[in-house]
């Protein structure tokens, strides 16, 4: 499995949300399967996204489309930091 990991900062996550969730076709299309959204702690509106693609190569063509460059920009996204990551291993922990 192929993974993205983005740190980024919105305006409001409310107004955020609203279009991130909209773009769920068009997410699920390009080739996201899972995600997650997770915020700092400290900071409602500094957001994590993390998902797992089909591809890396999907992944990049979507997030470097200019559609979801307007996309963000409507979603007031502040300087985005894309991650991308391939698995080496995963697991589940248990007591001993």
């Amino acid at each position: 499995m192929h993974y993205v990991l983005i740190i980024h900062e919105v305006e409001d996550y409310k107004s955020w949300k609203k279009i991130f969730d909209r773009a769920a076709n068009i997410r699920f299309d390009a080739g996201e399967r899972i995600y997650q959204v997770l915020k700092y702690e400290s900071d409602a509106n500094k957001i994590v996204h993390f998902s797992a693609w089909t591809s890396i190569e999907d992944a990049k063509t979507f997030f470097e489309s200019p559609e979801l460059v307007k996309i963000r920009i409507e979603a007031g996204v502040k300087s985005p930091e894309f991650i991308y990551l391939e698995q080496l291993e995963s697991g589940t922990l248990q007591s001993c």
